[in-house]
């Protein structure tokens, strides 16, 4: 009997601490047993960025499901107060042994999104105020072949400042935007990780040659860090 109460508590152990999966050895994480990590992101010659098997800007929505499966839900959404986007979004998705949500924004004017959203099915709202637009099966065919303009991965453990300068290195600029949420920023990279002290760290990707997309708005809006 002591023996199966202490095999339980072994694999309770594991259960607890399996989560913690961004403070694992390196041995786990070479590029050749998961080439799909969010820190495994690499430069091409024309200077643009692969992450998670994909390329902002240049690869489609629709070579998404090829990597990570076809249920995904793509459809317009419309915060408040800010243009509608189209995104195609994965409530869990692995990169590597990641896990997390997974969220591809298209590259599509807003003339197009517009009438798009015109022929809508539906429309309704989300946890907030932002709505949700369903889209007609004709654009969503369409939608499926659209270019991605950014990737973003919102991983289901928790990152602190420690794991990501050890992942990935020392940011370009540092952005505060509260006392709750700093951005680290790396322009080379396209990338910009949000640390959040209560929420969830989000990770976004564009193109290098896009980044000025991704700090202008929080120069507007923040501080930038020494």
């Amino acid at each position: 009997m002591s023996k199966l109460i202490a095999a339980a508590l072994t694999i309770l152990l594991l259960l607890v601490i399996t989560p913690i999966v961004w403070q694992m050895s390196d041995e786990y994480a070479t590029p050749e047993s998961s080439p799909m990590l969010p820190w495994q992101i690499e430069i091409l010659e024309d200077g643009s960025s692969r992450v998670f098997g994909l390329t902002p800007g240049l690869s489609r929505l629709d070579e998404a499901r090829a990597l990570f499966g076809p249920d995904v839900e793509i459809a317009i959404v419309a915060p408040p107060g800010r243009p509608p986007l189209l995104e195609a979004f994965y409530e869990s998705a692995s990169a590597g042994f990641i896990t997390g949500k997974l969220v591809l924004t298209a590259d599509l004017d807003g003339a197009t999104i517009a009438a798009m959203r015109a022929r809508a099915l539906k429309e309704s709202y989300m946890e907030s105020v932002t709505r949700k637009v369903t889209l007609h099966p004709d654009d969503l065919a369409s939608a499926r072949l659209a270019a991605i303009r950014a990737i973003t991965f919102i991983p289901s453990a928790d990152l602190d400042e420690d794991v990501i300068r050890a992942r990935f290195g020392e940011p370009g600029q540092r952005i505060r935007l509260s006392d709750e949420v700093e951005h680290f920023l790396y322009p080379e990279l396209g990338l910009d990780i949000a640390l959040s002290a209560r929420g969830k760290e989000v990770l976004q990707y564009v193109a290098p040659r896009h980044f000025d997309r991704v700090v202008a708005p929080l120069r507007e809006r923040g501080e930038e860090q020494d």
